[in-house]
């Protein structure tokens, strides 16, 4: 089975979207699709989506012609820019591998000779975003512009047409109305017809011809055309409304560079960046953001990352450092070795993760969906009813002819299918320029029902480095002396304790010298023989195996590290990991949520226990193989409801798995973080309460906007069978209400 994503173009419907989907979804070689109207995104499951393109074209524009479908590719902007005229070409002009014949630049490797000086390639960067930003502009403004010719030629012969019935020339004013009309509907009137020739029946396009015709039928001629100008203007603001925020929430995190500047033995080469490979040495301005993945070689500069992680302290690096690609270069020049291409770069991989979470619709989205599916043929029947029934009765044809034109008018659902998925794609956006990566919306929804927040201790309530803390030497030997002989015969070892012993030793400036012979006793210490005699290090276990008296001590947070001399017990060492500065504050923030907080790790219980006291965690369970944590993570959501899990380890992989929100520090071990649902890029403990909060917005704003929407539709409705309603509160109760619930949701990403 094939996993393939297509880009859908001309879609302005999000109703219509709704239907394309079902209706690919339903072919019998697709075995799941997804279409999501906020990136304009369509995900095939199947043997070959390629071979169903045409197919996939075919429902697509039976539903809104014009629809085209193209597989996506990754194309940059920089990429399209060289099909633009960012300069002039004179006739004699011969560029290779361009869109014109004759001139020598041979695909526009960017030098001076090019095009023999007739024209130049100065600030390529720069025009390529410049092309990026205009091309944007320019977009939206040819998108719209026949659109706002067509409203302001309608609106002057509808006021026509209104000037002339007030000065009695019945006639020529219905001459206007129905010349108004042509200019506002035909296109409208058209495609419902279009539509019909393919059963599509129940769109916004035949409701708002069936009720606008209807309304001339009764000679309701000014409500009719004014009905469809204020439709045609509902949609052009609700269709920039929803760019605009689509646009917001996409070039917030695609970060993607254009170009890339590489530097080669004859000079520096501005290249497209999906060319640089692994292994390239590429050159970063100050005030330019970092294109690709890699290592610092030469130069050392303050970054900002909050781009990528949100943490808006900037961050020192220097040679040997690694960097991320997003985080912007604040100071010095600098020389990086590209570790990861474009593609697997961290500003492809956030866009990406903000794409696919788009495509994860949570159930209230899957709900809305399958509702309007029957809400529309409900009020077109009520609508049919309401004009039929009460005209036969009462006789007055009129009215309730008109009543019911109102409830066509509202009975198109596009304020439910739009806005819903639209907040919480808002939601992963507003988390995305925190440093918090949703996978979908089902995981936003889901941690809006957490009761409990569950963590792991290392790498997630602590930073994960190791530091020596105290050295405590008996009677006879100094402090110096005993870290010396310690550090000597961990120096082989590569465990994080031993490493952090060694670290401190060479910061002293202490002599560490190399062992005669080691033997590393895996969970308890090593052996080593040196020229001062046999040592041993490590826990009160390895001591007791050796029968070597220690003193009793209290308790503490860390992890001890005794040494022995020639069988005699000569100090000890206490080695902890730093607690997060943000942990307290954190953990604060949860529980002034409501919501409870536990502790699971494999340390000691006297560790565990010390973290927990220092942190504010409630629950603490230690000790605990990796089957173990899924065991008690069931317990503690038997007993509180469901559970959020926080780790970064491989071991953490299985309860984040099991947990009904899994969420993995960005620092972590790549299976933690494929296993997550949430991942908080800045290793920030600040990020949980944040991304709870962001979605428990997301979902209340989601559910606003549905309670609104159908209130204002169900109100409408009942003000017309009384008759205080007319068509003019319809179509608020449709298009108006449609860019309220869009304004609603892009909100969030406001929100602070």
């Amino acid at each position: 089975m094939t996993k393939k994503t297509y880009i859908i173009e001309n879609i302005d419907c999000a109703n219509c979207a709704a239907n394309i989907e079902r209706k690919i979804s339903a072919l019998p070689e697709v075995e799941e699709a997804t279409l999501t109207y906020a990136t304009k995104q369509l995900r095939v499951a199947a043997e070959d989506p390629d071979l169903l393109l045409e197919k996939m074209t075919e429902i697509a524009s039976a539903v809104e012609p014009g629809v085209v479908i193209r597989p996506k590719d990754r194309v940059s902007s920089y990429n399209i820019s060289l099909h633009e005229p960012h300069h002039d070409h004179p006739e004699e002009c011969s560029c290779e591998n361009h869109a014109h014949e004759g001139c020598s630049c041979n695909g526009h490797e960017y030098h001076d000779s090019c095009c023999n000086g007739e024209h130049e390639h100065s600030n390529i960067p720069e025009q390529a975003q410049a092309v990026r930003r205009s091309s944007k502009s320019n977009r939206l403004t040819d998108e719209n512009k026949k659109e706002l010719m067509n409203i302001a030629c309608g609106t002057v012969l509808l006021i026509s047409a209104v000037v002339l019935k007030h000065f009695d020339f019945s006639v020529a004013s219905v001459v206007f109305f129905v010349l108004s009309y042509i200019v506002l509907g035909k296109e409208i009137v058209m495609t419902a017809i279009r539509n019909l020739t393919h059963g599509q029946v129940f769109d916004e396009n035949f409701l708002m011809s069936i009720a606008t015709l209807g309304a001339f039928a009764i000679q309701e001629y000014a409500e009719g055309v004014g009905v469809m100008l204020f439709y045609r203007i509902g949609e052009l603001f609700e269709d920039i409304a929803v760019e605009r925020s689509r646009s917001q929430i996409m070039d917030a995190v695609d970060m993607r560079p254009d170009v890339v500047t590489r530097i080669a033995a004859d000079g520096l080469h501005t290249i497209p960046a999906e060319e640089a490979a692994a292994g390239d040495i590429i050159q970063i301005k100050p005030g330019d953001r970092i294109p690709l993945d890699g290592t610092i070689i030469e130069g050392e500069s303050r970054l900002d990352t909050s781009p990528v992680t949100g943490e808006p302290v900037p961050v020192t690096v220097a040679c040997g450092d690694s960097v991320l690609s997003g985080c912007i270069n604040s100071s010095g020049l600098l020389k990086i070795r590209v570790d990861k291409v474009l593609e697997e770069s961290m500003v492809t991989k956030i866009l990406d993760s903000v794409e696919n979470a788009a495509a994860n619709k949570p159930q209230i989205e899957r709900f809305i969906s399958r509702f309007a599916r029957y809400y529309t043929p409900i009020v077109v029947l009520l609508a049919a009813g309401t004009a039929i029934i009460p005209s036969l009765i009462t006789g007055n044809w009129s009215h309730w002819v008109y009543t019911a034109l109102t409830f066509l008018v509202i009975s198109c659902p596009c304020a439910l299918v739009l806005s819903v998925p639209l907040a919480f794609f808002s939601g992963i956006g507003a988390g995305s320029k925190k440093g918090i990566l949703f996978k979908g919306g089902v995981s936003l929804e889901a941690m809006n029902n957490i009761k409990t927040v569950v963590m792991d201790k290392t790498g997630t309530i602590t930073k994960g480095n190791f530091i020596l803390q105290q050295t405590v030497p008996e009677k006879g030997i100094t402090s110096e002396e005993l870290l010396t002989l310690c550090a000597s015969a961990e120096s082989t070892s590569t465990h994080p304790i031993a490493h952090s012993i060694v670290s401190a030793a060479k910061e002293k400036g202490l002599e560490i010298t190399e062992p005669k012979s080691v033997e590393e006793l895996a969970g308890h210490g090593v052996l080593a023989v040196l020229a001062q005699g046999k040592v041993i290090c490590g826990n009160k276990k390895l001591m007791d195996q050796f029968h070597i008296k220690t003193p009793f001590n209290a308790p503490s947070y860390g992890t001890e590290v005794f040494v022995a001399l020639d069988g005699i017990y000569i100090g000890r060492l206490m080695i902890s990991d730093t607690i997060k500065d943000d942990a307290r504050s954190a953990v604060s923030a949860l529980q002034n949520l409501g919501i409870k907080t536990a502790m699971l790790t494999g340390d000691e219980t006297d560790s565990a226990n010390a973290v927990a006291g220092e942190t504010g965690i409630e629950q603490v369970y230690a000790r605990l193989l990796p089957q173990d944590k899924v065991t008690k993570l069931a317990q503690i959501r038997d007993e509180n409801g469901a559970v959020m899990f926080i780790g970064d380890g491989i071991n953490d992989a299985p309860v984040l798995a099991g947990a009904d929100v899994g969420a993995a520090m960005g620092s972590g071990a790549d299976a933690a973080i494929e296993a997550a649902d949430v991942v908080f890029m800045t290793s920030s403990m600040e990020a949980i309460p944040e991304s709870l909060h962001i979605a428990r917005v997301s979902n209340r704003i989601s559910k606003q906007n549905v309670v609104f929407a159908l209130a204002v539709k169900i109100l409408v409705m009942a003000l017309g069978l009384f008759g205080f309603a007319n068509m003019w509160m319809a179509v608020f109760a449709d298009t108006g209400v449609t860019i309220l619930c869009v304004l609603n949701s892009i909100r969030i990403l406001y929100k602070k």
